[in-house]
């Protein structure tokens, strides 16, 4: 009722009102569109910032649920590292301390198949070119029998989570072999 009323006094305001002109109405008009098209251009703006925002806090959540084993994940590599020395120290063929290593074995199965279903993978890289991004050269060796630049021996296993890298490779990387001068009695 009041809104009526209202209405009603503006068109008796604008009934006794001088007559505009036709100028002044297009100019009004023209002021308008421009305020509506930039309020329209503003609330697009905010609604694509606000999507951003929810985006970047689901990509958050989802990396903090993937690294959370990060740290845990690390501590434990080393115990892996010892068990697989343990198996490569001790003789397979010594009957009194079979029963060890077939302990270890199953122990560290155990162990890698849980690191597998939480998408933690080693990176043994024997054989194959030499990556940076994953592995770490410790030392370089002459190799005839090898590509240069290829992975000759694994010191540490490298290992990685959901594909992010936790630990690079330590590795021997071959080199070409150094060109033998001949020696004096081959020149003569």
């Amino acid at each position: 009722m009041a809104d009526e009323q209202t209405l009603d006094t503006q068109n008796l305001d604008a009934d006794q009102a001088p007559e505009a002109s036709g100028d002044d109405l297009v100019a009004r008009v023209q002021l308008l569109e421009e305020q509506l098209a930039g309020a329209h251009d503003q609330a697009l703006r905010v609604a694509a910032d606000l999507q951003n925002v929810r985006r970047r806090a689901e990509q958050d959540v989802e990396k903090a649920h993937k690294f959370a084993l990060e740290k845990f994940a690390s501590d434990l590599l080393p115990i892996i590292d010892s068990l697989e020395r343990g198996l490569e120290l001790s003789n397979p063929d010594d009957e009194s301390i079979r029963p060890m290593r077939e302990g270890i074995e199953l122990t560290l199965k155990m162990f890698q198949d849980t690191l597998k279903r939480y998408q933690l993978e080693a990176i043994d890289p024997e054989g194959e070119p030499f990556n940076a991004s994953q592995h770490q050269a410790m030392a370089m060796q002459e190799s005839a029998d090898v590509e240069p630049n290829s992975v000759l021996k694994v010191f540490q296993k490298g290992y990685q989570l959901h594909g992010r890298l936790l630990r690079p490779a330590m590795v021997v990387v071959s080199k070409a072999p150094a060109a033998v001068s001949p020696s004096i009695d081959e020149q003569a």
